[in-house]
């Protein structure tokens, strides 16, 4: 297992040290920011990292609420994720408030 993270994402882990993440303890993160802005290299990078039942795992119960819905969609349809935990929040990611 490659322990990692490719350079070309390092701009999208701004708030952490790359170095420091831990493939293991944050893959959630991880996964996460690849599927949301990975190029094919880093997620081919990300697949061989981790098995698709880890992504799927990870689309079934935190997807819904970190990803932006385009992206959360296209993965589901792509890897056959049919059940997913609900978001308990009434507004998607990234979406305003209605006051």
């Amino acid at each position: 297992m490659v322990t990692e993270i490719p350079a070309g994402l390092h701009p999208y882990f701004q708030e952490y040290d790359p170095a420091s993440l831990n493939i293991i303890h944050d893959a959630d993160l991880i996964i996460q920011r690849t599927l949301e802005f990975g190029t094919w290299d880093e997620l081919r990078w990300l697949f061989q990292t981790y098995q698709i039942k880890r992504i799927r795992s990870f689309l079934r119960q935190r997807g819904e609420r970190m990803l932006r819905p385009v992206t959360f969609y296209y993965w589901r349809k792509l890897l056959r994720v049919h059940q997913w935990r609900k978001s308990p929040f009434p507004t998607t990611k990234g979406e305003l408030w209605k006051f």
